[in-house]
């Protein structure tokens, strides 16, 4: 994967940044950092600042191409990555509000009561009845950035849970993984519907052509996996995830059959119906209510996380939408010049 393109001051200055050897200061970078407003999320959608976030994080991840591996814990991208994250922070709060007590014994059926508010628009019911097969393209581009590594954010609350809740954890990742079949990872059979429609399967490959929100909710996970302190928040994120799937995917299968998908290609959604089915009750019972009721203090965390992956998705959904109904791309345009 090469580093994204720049859009703005502060990616602009640590793709340089990395470019070189680890060890130099970037202090001058968080200068460069958006100034934003505390009242408002519109950190949200600022294409600088995600980008940023997401090289900071994809070093943790496969990395890039042309950048050291040494990157990685170098402190001062670290410090940076921390003033990035912090104004990522305040607008999840500025969005939601401040993380509110939680019964523990409550947050299961809090987790149902919020995966089955569908206030928000539809993008599933768009796409299955009247998206065409490019803005379904558009879709799965968007997606790509998420699917083509799915379930490795998640992975970082593995060794942060114990007992039953780590247990439950581990029984949705094996499924995401294929318990250990190629074929059968998400990741793989996502690839699999990207080449139905001729696109790029390359890991990252379209990350200069998603809109900040995208980022953002891909940032999300990143932010809750890599901190201990918001794991309670990573596998509500998780519950949520796994609690409005079902549906949705089963709207994505039917609307790419009517555009022509062959079961090759809609397979990935299809498998998705019946694992989330079962994945849905695991987490909201198993997992998150266990680790609430043996960490209450954190059950608020659980719900808080739940509320920003909603959240963000919403906010995906509604920009997807709004483009398309202008009759313009999701996509945004961005010329190299590296």
């Amino acid at each position: 994967m090469r580093l994204p393109h720049p859009r703005g001051p502060a990616s602009a200055a640590l793709c340089q940044a990395l470019s070189g050897e680890p060890g130099m200061t970037l202090e001058h970078i968080v200068n460069l950092l958006p100034l934003l407003d505390d009242s408002s999320p519109a950190a949200l959608t600022d294409a600088d600042l995600q980008v940023t976030l997401a090289i900071c994080y994809e070093l943790h991840y496969n990395g890039f191409d042309e950048v050291s591996g040494l990157w990685e814990w170098d402190p001062s991208l670290l410090a940076l990555r921390a003033a990035a994250e912090s104004l990522f922070e305040k607008a999840l709060v500025t969005l939601l509000g401040d993380v509110a007590p939680v019964d523990p014994t409550a947050v299961p059926q809090l987790l149902i009561a919020l995966s089955s508010d569908d206030g928000g628009p539809s993008l599933a019911k768009f796409i299955q009845r009247h998206a065409t097969a490019d803005q379904f393209a558009e879709f799965v581009v968007q997606r790509s950035i998420y699917h083509l590594k799915e379930a490795d954010p998640h992975s970082w609350g593995i060794p942060r849970l114990t007992g039953r809740s780590k247990a439950a954890l581990l029984e949705i990742q094996i499924d995401e993984y294929g318990s250990g079949e190629l074929k059968r990872m998400h990741a793989e059979m996502f690839r699999v519907t990207m080449e139905h429609f001729g696109l790029d399967s390359a890991y990252g490959a379209y990350i200069d052509v998603v809109p900040a929100i995208t980022l953002a909710t891909n940032n999300l996970m990143s932010l809750l996996g890599l901190h201990r302190r918001h794991r309670g928040a990573l596998i509500g994120h998780l519950a949520a995830f796994e609690m409005t799937s079902a549906i949705p995917n089963k709207r994505y299968g039917n609307g790419l059959r009517r555009l022509g998908g062959v079961p090759t290609a809609t397979r990935y959604y299809d498998e998705h119906v019946e694992a989330d089915a079962v994945h849905e009750q695991i987490a909201a019972h198993d997992m998150c209510g266990v680790f609430a009721r043996e960490n209450p203090a954190e059950a608020a965390e659980v719900i808080f996380g739940a509320r920003c992956c909603l959240a963000l998705d919403q906010l995906f959904a509604e920009h997807l939408l709004a483009a398309w109904g202008r009759a313009e791309s999701s996509l945004v345009a961005i010329a190299r010049s590296r």
